[in-house]
């Protein structure tokens, strides 16, 4: 079976290494060095790791991105990423690493196509897609829970998924392929190619929240 994080991540290195490292991305402040550094010590430095997920525990990962950068050449952080993650790590887990870095790499790829005006929509393969919609389903619970209202994940052959029940101001409807759907979710609704149903003012208020990684 194709690994697809592997697939992504190689893909991903390759763009790194065409656009340089002062390129924009998606991720609001960080150039393409910042986020092939953020891949880096999510994979490599323990101690930076929790704080991508606990905010009280940030100050610590922006410490120790900065000390990788200072570190390390942009080239040299880029090497680091395709080669993958250390031996010591959970990354490393066959199955494990793969399962937490479907989404990651794959959203990170995207951070870095999608942030010119000209980008094109990947047409990815079947099996991929079908990673994603797994992954989703699983993390959108989480990645949606400061959504202002409910919201229900559908693709276009008319599955669905609950990813937030409704809340006093609804639920919405995004209807899309499962990768754009992961893109939604994890908080590039400007850039998703989804379509949105529900209450014109929910959907609005959707559409601009705050909401995912």
């Amino acid at each position: 079976m194709t690994d697809y994080s592997r697939v992504e991540r190689l893909a991903l290195c390759d763009l790194f290494e065409a656009v340089g490292p002062d390129q924009p991305t998606l991720c609001e402040g960080w150039t393409t060095y910042d986020l092939a550094v953020h891949l880096h010590v999510r994979e490599a430095d323990p101690l930076a790791g929790p704080g991508i997920m606990i905010p009280a525990l940030s100050d610590t990962t922006e410490r120790r991105m900065a000390r990788a950068k200072a570190k390390y050449s942009f080239t040299e952080v880029v090497d680091k990423v395709r080669t993958g993650p250390p031996a010591f790590t959970i990354y490393s887990i066959p199955g494990l690493g793969h399962n937490l870095n479907t989404t990651e790499y794959f959203v990170h790829h995207e951070d870095v196509r999608r942030a010119v005006p000209d980008y094109t929509v990947r047409d990815l393969p079947a099996g991929q897609q079908e990673g994603l919609w797994k992954a989703v389903r699983l993390a959108a619970k989480t990645m949606t829970r400061k959504a202002p209202s409910g919201l229900v994940l559908r693709l276009p052959d008319g599955t669905e998924s609950v990813a937030k029940k409704p809340t006093a101001e609804g639920s919405v409807t995004v209807t899309g392929e499962p990768a754009e759907l992961v893109l939604f979710c994890f908080g590039r609704q400007a850039v998703a190619q989804v379509e949105l149903s529900g209450d014109p003012a929910t959907v609005e208020r959707l559409r601009t929240a705050s909401f995912g990684v």
